[in-house]
């Protein structure tokens, strides 16, 4: 399992006093709100970070760190992927999973043959769509519903689908 989780990206400055404007990578942007530390990654090189101050503006996050005080020093940090140690992580509610525990896994119908590996998960706006990869190469689109994603086990790394006409 992964142990650092990518929640954003540096993508600007904000104010002149050394403020970072973050564009989130997760749903719940009030998660920051929680967040004590920060790892910033530029070019391979992790620092970690002390949070001082979150605010909201426009659905970006806001970020002061601590011994970040002018625009220059927050200059320097645009571009860089924020993220969080497994253990600081939000915590998911029954049946939710991180995309980055999914990605990987084998994918089996619900008949046991295997369909392929989970490449991608995406947002429609409706429902998430699960991108399965082929033994072939191909890509099959399937919804995240419950009637097609039958079973998710993290302990087997494996899950189960059920394939109606039109999917595959």
């Amino acid at each position: 399992m992964q142990e650092y989780f990518e929640i954003g990206q540096i993508v600007n400055t904000f104010g002149i006093k050394g403020m970072v404007k973050i564009m989130p990578y997760t749903d719940n942007i009030n998660r920051f709100d929680d967040l004590k530390k920060v790892y910033v990654v530029i070019k391979q090189t992790k620092k970690q970070y002390e949070v001082e101050e979150v605010k909201y503006h426009k659905g970006m996050v806001l970020l002061k760190f601590k011994g970040i005080d002018k625009v220059e020093d927050a200059e320097n940090l645009r571009n860089a992927i924020l993220e969080v140690e497994r253990k600081d992580a939000a915590k998911l509610e029954e049946g939710s999973y991180y995309i980055a525990d999914l990605i990987g896994m084998p994918v089996y119908t619900d008949e046991g043959k295997i369909l392929g590996t989970l490449e991608d998960i995406f947002n429609t706006g409706s429902n998430d769509i699960y991108v399965v990869k082929t033994e072939d190469h191909k890509q099959i689109l399937l919804p995240a519903i419950q009637d097609v994603i039958k079973e998710i086990l993290l302990e087997k790394n494996k899950i189960i689908v059920h394939i109606t006409p039109g999917l595959e």
